[in-house]
């Protein structure tokens, strides 16, 4: 199993920059972490190469794509035996309205963050996408329609409350 990487505050610094503007040249990045350009560069490099920085992405209003409704469903499976679930996990992952899957404790199985542009179109999701995948006990759905608090960035892990 591969070494988990340490992080030191630097390096916490220039992850959570990114995470506030991924598009920021190595030079704003360099000046916001208080470093020269080129170890900076060094350091997110191997930030990316370690497999701390998966990725760069953007963030776009789901209203304005066609998408804006998102839900979270909570989803039970009858039984837990490795081909219920094996199942389930590639059909969720095969699903583009699901944006995010969690394996959870309590009483639902899974978390699922969906997408959709109408209760119309929900419906069809249950119906086309959750329901054929069987071995699905039980579908527990919550309405977004408000949100207080949407961040990508980390919190300071110097600074959190203990």
């Amino acid at each position: 199993m591969p070494q988990t990487p340490k992080l030191d505050p630097t390096d916490r610094r220039i992850i959570r920059a990114l995470q506030s503007n991924g598009r920021m040249t190595n030079l704003d990045l360099a000046a916001a972490v208080n470093l020269s350009p080129s170890p900076c560069l060094r350091r997110l490099r191997n930030l990316e190469k370690d497999g701390v920085i998966t990725g760069y992405s953007i963030d776009v209003d789901a209203r304005i794509y066609g998408l804006p409704v998102t839900v979270f469903v909570r989803v039970s499976l009858e039984n837990h035996t490795e081909g219920v679930v094996a199942n389930f996990e590639r059909h969720i992952r095969d699903t583009p309205e699901v944006l995010e899957c969690y394996v959870m404790t309590g009483l639902a199985d899974y978390l699922l963050r969906v997408v959709v542009a109408d209760l119309e179109d929900y419906e069809r999701f249950v119906r086309a996408r959750l329901h054929p995948i069987g071995g699905i006990s039980s579908i527990d759905t919550s309405f977004v329609y408000g949100t207080v608090k949407k961040t990508a960035v980390f919190p300071d892990v110097g600074n959190v409350h203990r």
